[in-house]
């Protein structure tokens, strides 16, 4: 059973402990194969690792650099029919055996979908739990929170971006398996006929990038759950860290670049209301197995017209917290 791991990068020193931390906490290390495009000013070298073969590389000097999303599309090009499928990000570790309880999680769902065509489909994703690191990248703690992060929409940025809006991880009481209305692009995890289904649109940037492939996935009967105990851990600090990460839209990192990271950003905003007004046909506009009036139901979000008719369910944790995971929620 293979996992196609997704990682893109951007002027990131943490990216080969990224890799290296997978490879060396998966339990079964054979079955990883690595999709990386690293956008950076120097070539990582590869080849002395002993998982070198596994690993599908491509360099980018970043002035050719158009986004998170341009990168993930160019990764899902060099994916090989791999049985799962897990996009993170390139500052990320692991517990020892992530994989094996990434998969277990998945599995237990999809046997729901024997009697329940809501979980048929599935993925799991999340805002991972911090790990903060030293000057010098050494790891100085991860976060104990074992409890389930599920994703909302943020009370005070509804619709900053015209059907934008941010999201925000809540912290709960929970430690079962939860339904989802949202997912995290830097942690996803999947069967690999998911990405065949919904590719990657790089015509988004960041605003516009989780929203979008959610409701894509959603119209297409894919379902979000989130679990306990999440085996993967972010690196949210960005500050005083020795080798402080460069941003895409940083003005240095943008100005000889023939496209501005304005301009991408407002393309991608127009996208999704274009995709939300069903102005995009085919593999990159929505599917027809549930409707965004069904969203509306799950989420408590009327994105058409840019109204929460559910406060409660679209920017708290009661609906995450009251709800049986077995439960379809659409039927609630």
């Amino acid at each position: 059973m293979k996992i196609f791991i997704s990682i893109a990068s951007y002027q990131d020193p943490f990216l080969i402990k990224t890799i290296k931390s997978a490879y060396e906490n998966a339990a079964n290390k054979d079955s990883l194969i690595f999709g990386i495009c690293d956008q950076s000013k120097k070539e990582l070298e590869l080849d002395t690792l002993p998982f070198a073969s596994q690993i599908k590389y491509e360099h980018v000097d970043t002035i050719f650099s158009r986004g998170p999303c341009w990168a993930r599309q160019r990764i899902q090009e060099l994916f090989s029919d791999e049985d799962y499928y897990f996009q993170i990000d390139s500052h990320t570790i692991f517990d020892q055996s992530w994989d094996s309880v990434l998969i277990e999680n998945l599995e237990k769902i999809k046997e729901i979908g024997q009697e329940n065509e809501y979980f048929l489909k599935p993925f799991i994703t999340g805002y991972p739990r911090a790990f903060d690191i030293n000057d010098d990248s050494t790891l100085v703690k991860k976060s104990e929170d074992k409890n389930v992060m599920p994703i909302a929409f943020r009370k005070d940025s509804l619709f900053i971006k015209d059907r934008f809006s941010r999201q925000i991880g809540l912290r709960t009481n929970k430690n079962d398996i939860s339904h989802g209305f949202l997912l995290a692009a830097g942690c996803f995890f999947s069967e690999g006929d998911l990405i065949k289904e919904v590719p990657y649109d790089y015509r988004y940037y960041f605003y516009g990038e989780e929203i979008s492939l959610m409701l894509r996935l959603f119209t297409r009967g894919y379902s979000a759950f989130h679990i306990p105990d999440l085996p993967v851990y972010h690196l949210y600090n960005n500050d005083g860290v020795k080798n402080n990460r460069l941003l895409h839209w940083d003005p240095k990192e943008d100005e000889n670049r023939a496209i501005k990271w304005r301009e991408l950003e407002s393309n991608g905003i127009k996208r999704l209301s274009d995709l939300i007004n069903g102005d995009i046909n085919g593999k990159f506009g929505l599917g027809n197995i549930r409707t965004l009036d069904d969203f509306e139901r799950l989420s408590g979000m009327d994105i058409i017209n840019k109204a929460i008719l559910n406060e409660e369910r679209a920017v708290t944790k009661n609906f995450f917290e009251e709800l049986d995971w077995r439960e379809n929620p659409l039927s609630n």
